[in-house]
């Protein structure tokens, strides 16, 4: 009975195999070359198919080693040393990234915190994901997904409660224009 079940299982295991080499009903024939030697892999190209322009990623702005730190790769900079904690002027916050609007001036507050704090956001403009810890609640451009920070509710810094802790690094600031 043992050798039985083994020998369906078996032929189960190959049927599998053989079935995931397949796409379409067609056999996959083309292999990825491995360079002996080196980490490089030469892979298949395929045409690139853009759907919308917040797909194409080659749109984005050019990101340092430490924006790209943060934003791809959800860092923290610092508390106290981002450029834009201690600017007061009227403008707009931008994503660092692919340059959507994420916050106005009027809504940024000192959450004495060490990052900028907002106590809104422009209408979605920011997506509210939980984060990787299960304790906090991660803020991401609606638009291209880079990491902006945490949000957090109830701590009564302002009348609405709320504070969007962002890093510096993962925003622009565009100042209003002077009339």
């Amino acid at each position: 009975m043992k050798k039985q079940l083994i020998g369906i299982g078996g032929l189960f295991l190959i049927f599998l195999l053989v079935a995931c080499g397949q796409t379409n009903g067609q056999v996959a024939t083309k292999k990825v070359q491995v360079n002996r030697g080196t980490d490089k892999v030469n892979k298949p190209t395929n045409p690139k198919i853009i759907k919308d322009k917040a797909m194409d990623k080659s749109n984005y702005n050019k990101l340092t080693e430490e924006e790209k730190y943060v934003i791809l790769q959800k860092g923290t900079e610092y508390p106290h040393t981002g450029k834009l904690l201690n600017v007061t002027d009227k403008g707009t916050y931008i994503c660092k990234q692919c340059n959507a609007p994420l916050y106005r001036s009027e809504d940024k507050f000192d959450g004495h915190c060490g990052w900028p704090s907002f106590d809104d956001e422009i209408e979605g403009a920011v997506k509210k994901l939980p984060d990787a810890d299960g304790m906090r609640t991660e803020i991401v451009c609606s638009n291209c997904g880079g990491h902006l920070g945490h949000v957090f509710k109830g701590e009564g810094f302002t009348p609405k409660n709320t504070r969007h802790c962002v890093n510096s690094i993962s925003m622009s600031f565009i100042p209003a224009e002077k009339s």
